[in-house]
């Protein structure tokens, strides 16, 4: 008998095809519903039911009920890691339609990974601040230098409010697109909020990429020298 985790088990999670759609429309952080979820796996609300029962009891998915609703997430950020890991070693997407090559070119353009971004924008944004002297990479992290921690804060960043929170702080993480890796952690995640707050970006609908607006393409080149 081995002693050794049940990776059987989570990989049988993943190899069924509706199940792993399910998952990676859940990376880009929000919680959705099983209706949701359906129409983004083109299956029925009865099959998505199914599917997200097995992803709870398997957790790596959580459900909040919410009256007569229930609303399903990742159960973590370290599940969006491992689901991003996979991304980038599996084999592109054949593209059938106009839509779905529209929807994959969004996606690598700028997209949610869980609660950070990444894409082209993602892995810009990390590239120009180690430019920059913002962070140095270290292993599979990411430090703010002391030059970085003035930019942060005049960007309007609290690190020290970050630093507090029970996760990594900015950790690496590998883009399946881009084959790189790029910002994540608490820092990817505060920086990403603040760049929605600012109306740099905005989220598209249906699916996990997001638009950079005139404004953030002024912003992006007047603060990280970045053409987008």
């Amino acid at each position: 008998m081995s002693i050794n985790p049940n990776v059987a088990e989570v990989a049988s999670l993943l190899g069924e095809t509706s199940r792993a759609t399910i998952l990676t429309s859940l990376m880009d952080g929000r919680y959705h519903t099983a209706s949701e979820l359906a129409y983004m796996a083109a299956v029925t609300p009865q099959t998505a039911s199914f599917h997200l029962a097995k992803l709870v009891e398997g957790n790596l998915v959580k459900v909040e009920k919410q009256g007569r609703h229930r609303y399903y997430q990742l159960e973590n950020e370290e599940v969006a890691r491992i689901l991003e890991s996979f991304l980038a070693i599996s084999p592109p997407p054949e593209v059938r339609s106009l839509k779905q090559s529209s929807q994959v070119k969004l996606l690598q353009e700028a997209r949610t990974c869980y609660d950070h971004l990444a894409g082209k924008l993602g892995i810009n944004l990390t590239q120009s601040m180690l430019n920059s002297g913002y962070l140095k990479k270290e292993a599979r992290e990411f430090i703010v230098t002391p030059k970085g921690e003035q930019f942060f804060t005049e960007f309007g960043i609290d690190l020290d409010k970050l630093k507090i929170k029970r996760r990594s702080f900015s950790h690496a993480c590998l883009d399946w697109s881009e084959r790189q890796h790029h910002l994540a952690g608490a820092l990817g995640h505060g920086l990403m909020t603040h760049l929605f707050d600012l109306g740099w970006i905005v989220r598209v609908p249906s699916i996990r990429a997001v638009k950079i607006t005139d404004k953030g393409k002024v912003g992006f080149k007047q603060n990280f020298n970045i053409d987008m």
